[in-house]
């Protein structure tokens, strides 16, 4: 534990000696900083390396971003001591120090000299710190580990300050004298408050967390996490430990996460900025979906109209969409009906159709995308066209290859044979046309499913249709068997449970040759077409041999709320083992039985209780109940703006739809009628579930209806 003033902290000597090497660090932070940005960028002529100058300019604001300090999180949070001579050459070593001694940080700090002051907690010396115990002690002698406490400073910004350390012996196993009160740090900081977004955990990684954060850039990992488990948190710092360890690689290729809304990404933005990184993309699937669809074919309410009815849902979320979507642009092709004539000086050169057919018979059964095909249809008949032409004595190279292919006979006859084709209007088409449709989707689908597909109403073409996410998903789909997008070297993939076959279709194709990080929680899934079974994910992805690994030791949420939502894993994930929570805190769940004359004052007063701890505070209710229920809170004097309006550091306590409280975290939970949640879907216990278990600190369940039977 730390002092809460760190003025009143013992005047320890050791304590006193670690502030004066955290000031000393963040001094050369500030002068490494300085360095940079002085760095003079332009050289030579100034018009002729404008492009040189600008490429340079932009790594260095990069390197001055992945270079801040941030005051309100320790600059370390750990030290090592190793024998002399372990770590550092003998001339390295210092005269006034017994051991090798390194402090472990968020980022590599060096002095004037170039003698390191914090290592970075990446480097493959720093894998003692999360991994070393006295059985297994790596080569260490202790480790020791910091309090901090964070404290307002002169101007009104939050400062850190070194208030504690405690040391754990490895050579004896025993638990050194330190600096604190009560229990120990590493605890501390695990169920330390929070408020505003997600935070890194790189202080108190656990040693299965860190097998996965240090995982090679070529394996694909794919992490069954329960609430809690940090499965989030692994894989933001993968990305961390793959940038630092593959930086060339990924720096070419590119990473993204990928997450369920644009809240979740609000919520975890600042944890990689912390950690050092700052050049990693963050999108959801459908800002992936819809980043390259034409602007001017945009509806005028946006490209997402209407929400699918769950069957339909389902329908358009199957493996089986594929299929038909490549039958469909397939049919695009034309049998050749008529001789193509390509003029040469005096002579004329003629392809009959007998000639043509074959070609493109065996580029459609290449396997290649449309795209190409059309491209290689051209050279395939200039090459035939060539090869009459030295029959008959021409002499021919490549430059007539290229004049043949682009003569007007050639290229009418691919525009008339092998059409080009536009995604979105081929999809538009398709759904909007019943025989089309059923032609494209006999033997697959049966009338009534097929009826399902369509679009609702007559648009007239694709900026006056209502689309829905899985109509856009289609598109993306039928984009890429045109045209196969690049792909980026490393992808992470949060809460993919709910991604349907065909959004991982998409989501695989944005990972190309690369490999993945996929987390998430079968239990936690609430789209229609949500996975059953992670083998079944992995494969839509274009990932079977993905290693799966689970996490179910909960570190954050407390036992007594784990085990209450746990009641509903049997119902919602037959299977599944049920997490283990690692600490309990009594009076942590309260279950406030009610009336519907009472229900707002009883939510209000849960408000106020949950407000008057630490930390944020989230009041979720199912979606359509949730404005009406913050009007009759704010009569009550309790406000509760909603978390799209105000984010997750705008106010303590925020209104959370149950649909968007996916991956969040507060302290402190108020759930109001659990049985309105499981009503308003489909897959409503799923999503109580995921309520339930989003506090970290305190839950209180009002209820006037009955509570689902699982729970009772």
């Amino acid at each position: 534990m730390t002092a809460t003033d760190p003025t009143i902290a013992p005047e320890n000597p050791e304590l006193v000696a670690e502030r004066r090497h955290l000031a000393a660090a963040r001094a050369a932070l500030r002068r490494m900083r300085e360095e940079v940005d002085a760095t003079e960028l332009l050289f030579g002529d100034v018009v002729k390396d404008k492009v040189t100058d600008a490429a340079l300019r932009r790594g260095r604001e990069r390197r001055l971003a992945a270079l801040s300090d941030i005051p309100d999180a320790p600059l370390y949070f750990g030290r090592l001591d190793f024998d002399q001579g372990t770590v550092f050459l003998e001339e390295d070593v210092r005269p006034d120090e017994e051991y090798d001694r390194i402090h472990i940080g968020r980022r590599h700090v060096h002095d004037p000299e170039g003698r390191p002051m914090v290592l970075d907690w990446r480097a493959p010396i720093s894998i003692a710190y999360y991994r070393a115990t006295p059985a297994d002690r790596m080569l260490t002698r202790s480790r020791r580990r910091y309090g901090f406490t964070t404290t307002t400073g002169p101007g009104g910004e939050p400062e850190s300050h070194l208030t504690a350390f405690e040391d754990e012996d490895l050579l004896g196993g025993g638990q050194g004298d330190g600096v604190g009160v009560g229990g120990t740090l590493l605890d501390a900081e695990i169920e330390r408050p929070r408020t505003g977004p997600m935070r890194d955990i790189v202080a108190t990684i656990q040693p299965e967390q860190d097998d996965l954060v240090r995982a090679p850039l070529e394996t694909t990992l794919c992490v069954q996490g329960a609430p809690g488990t940090g499965k989030t948190a692994v894989g933001l710092h993968r990305i961390a430990y793959l940038l630092y360890t593959e930086r060339a690689r990924l720096s070419r290729s590119g990473v993204a996460i990928i997450g369920p809304n644009r809240s979740f990404l609000s919520y975890i933005r600042d944890v990689l900025p912390a950690l050092g990184e700052v050049d990693v993309h963050q999108t959801t699937v459908l800002e992936l979906i819809t980043r390259d669809l034409p602007e001017r074919s945009r509806p005028a309410k946006g490209w997402v109209g209407r929400t699918e009815t769950p069957s339909a849902a389902r329908i358009k979320g199957s493996a089986v969409m594929a299929e038909i979507l490549r039958r469909d642009l397939w049919s695009h092709l034309r049998s050749p009906e008529e001789t193509i004539v390509v003029r040469r000086g005096a002579r004329r050169w003629r392809l009959y159709p007998e000639d043509v057919r074959p070609l493109l018979t065996e580029l459609a059964e290449r396997g290649i995308s449309y795209g190409s095909g059309r491209e290689l249809l051209s050279h395939r008949m200039a090459h035939v066209l060539l090869t009459l032409m030295e029959a008959e004595g021409e002499v021919c190279d490549d430059r007539t290859h290229t004049r043949i292919r682009r003569d007007p006979a050639v290229r009418a006859a691919v525009t008339a044979l092998w059409p080009k084709v536009d995604p979105l209007r081929m999809v538009f088409g398709l759904l909007t046309d019943p025989e089309r449709l059923a032609r494209a989707a006999e033997g697959l689908l049966d009338p009534e499913e097929q009826a399902a597909l369509l679009l609702p109403g007559k648009p007239r073409g694709p900026k006056s249709a209502r689309w829905s996410e899985e109509d856009l998903t289609l598109v993306d789909e039928a984009a890429s068997l045109i045209e196969r997008p690049s792909g980026m070297g490393h992808v992470v993939v949060d809460e993919a449970q709910d991604l349907s076959p065909m959004r991982c279709r998409a989501v695989g194709r944005r990972g190309g040759s690369g490999s993945f990080t996929v987390l998430g929680d079968i239990a936690q899934g609430t789209d229609p077409s949500a996975a059953r079974h992670w083998s079944t994910l992995l494969e839509h992805l274009g990932r079977p041999d993905g290693h799966l690994h689970v996490l179910d030791r909960g570190y954050r949420v407390p036992a007594q709320i784990i085990d209450f939502a746990a009641g509903l894993l049997p119902t919602i994930a037959p299977g599944l083992g049920a997490p283990v929570a690692v600490r309990r805190s009594p009076g942590s769940l309260r279950v406030v039985p009610t009336t519907e004359e009472e229900r707002t004052a009883d939510l209000a007063r849960a408000c106020r209780e949950a407000l008057e701890g630490d930390g944020s505070v989230g009041l979720i209710a199912a979606d359509d109940r949730l404005p009406a229920l913050c009007e009759a809170l704010a009569a009550e004097g309790v406000e509760a703006p909603p978390i799209g309006e105000v984010g997750l550091d705008g106010a303590r306590l925020v209104a959370v739809p149950a649909s968007l409280a996916k991956g969040l975290e507060f302290d402190a939970v108020v759930v109001s009628e659990p049985a309105e949640i499981v009503e308003a879907e489909e897959r409503g216990a799923n999503r109580l579930y995921v309520v339930l278990t989003r506090a970290v600190g305190s839950l209180h369940v009002v209820h006037a209806r009955p509570l689902p039977e699982q729970l009772v």
